[in-house]
Formats: structure tokens, sequence, C-alpha cells
């Protein structure tokens, strides 16, 4: 199942915080992340490694990111 974090306006940390508590879930192991600048894009990458998932893909749309992450 995948989940859709959208953290578009927000600035760190608070993309990590919302992915770092998504991620917990059981049921849910893929996740689709949506955020507005570099920093946060690179945060939530991290933050995805340090939890043993995998970015997948990273889509640029004009001053969007869309971060496809994967549970390992």
């Amino acid at each position: 199942m995948t989940k859709t974090i959208d953290a578009r306006g927000l600035s760190c940390p608070q993309p990590v915080l919302m992915f770092l508590e998504a991620v917990k879930s059981p049921k849910d192991t893929r996740f689709e992340v949506l955020v507005d600048t570099e920093a946060s894009k690179e945060n939530v990458s991290r933050a995805a490694e340090s939890q043993n998932c995998r970015v997948t893909d990273i889509r640029e749309t004009g001053d969007e990111y869309h971060l496809t992450i994967v549970k390992q």
C-alpha cells in the first residue's frame, strides 16, 4: 500500500517528522512524499535511509519534488 505524505509548504524538520511518523506503520511499505524545497528533499532522503528504506525515484516538477520511498 502506498501512503502519500504532502509536506509542501512546510519547512524542515516538519517533512522529516511526518515521514518518520508514517514509516512506523506496519501496513504501509511504500511512500510518496511531496516537498517543495531542496533541503526538504535531501533531509527526507537521509531520514529514509536511516530507517532502512530506499528512495527509488525522485521527480522534480517545477518547484516540487516527488520522492518514492520503499521499506526494505
